[in-house]
């Protein structure tokens, strides 16, 4: 959104920030509120993929990721992984009943700004797999190939973060937000990651031209939901 997970969600889910420059995931949630499931739902049977484990302030967390369906979300993701991008970012937006979006601001003096990232990629959203609860998503801005290094969590199944079309006429756009994997451990860090108090902050966030600008930026944790690391458990 966009926020929607994208980088901007408000109409989209939140990718990097609403206000700012990438906002990941869609602002708006859906009217009618998704459903949550005791645990997160997850594509069918098919070999397991690389997993990676999040160390954060409030637990820790494993992602196993589908190269098959998701070759590029996934291997961009894994870069960042591996250069060790993600270690000390925050979750900067998160919305109880829709998602928690993190992997684009640092802490710099306690206050969030906003990371130089790599190239952007191309939307992976239909590939079949759905944003149902526990999966991860790329996060990006109203352009379907901005995704960077924002990633959204969905704490719900989002229907309408998934391409609209025939059989699926509550998306919010025809092109969707790409899922590339699951939580397979740890699903009750991430539900108390979504219940943390939000509000306001002052974030440094990019402009297109790459310059840092103090924005007012809403949904974002008041006590810091920090990644501490983040590494490859198990390669595929």
């Amino acid at each position: 959104p966009a926020a929607e997970p994208a980088a901007e969600p408000a109409a989209e889910p939140a990718g990097t920030d609403k206000e700012a420059s990438s906002n990941p995931a869609t602002t708006a949630t859906p009217a009618t509120p998704p459903t949550e499931n005791a645990e997160p739902s997850a594509p069918g049977d098919q070999p397991a993929g690389p997993r990676v484990t999040f160390e954060t302030s409030d637990g820790s967390f494993v992602l196993e990721l589908d190269p098959v369906n998701a070759p590029i979300s996934t291997k961009n993701f894994l870069s960042y992984v591996n250069d060790g991008f993600y270690d000390g970012t925050i979750f900067h937006r998160v919305i109880d009943g829709f998602m928690i979006q993190g992997g684009g601001f640092e802490l710099i003096d306690g206050k969030g700004s906003q990371k130089e990232t790599k190239a952007p990629i191309k939307n992976e959203a239909k590939n079949g797999l759905k944003n149902l609860r526990g999966s991860i998503s790329m996060a990006r801005t109203n352009n379907p190939d901005s995704a960077t290094s924002q990633f959204f969590i969905n704490v719900v199944d989002n229907p309408g973060l998934d391409p609209k079309s025939a059989d699926n006429p509550q998306g919010f756009s025809p092109d969707g937000y790409a899922v590339f994997g699951k939580i397979v451990d740890g699903m009750e860090t991430i539900d108390k990651i979504r219940q943390s108090e939000t509000g306001v902050k002052r974030m440094m966030a990019r402009a297109p031209s790459g310059e840092l600008m103090e924005n007012r930026m809403s949904d974002v944790p008041l006590q810091n939901a920090v990644i501490k690391k983040a590494s490859v458990s198990q390669s595929q």
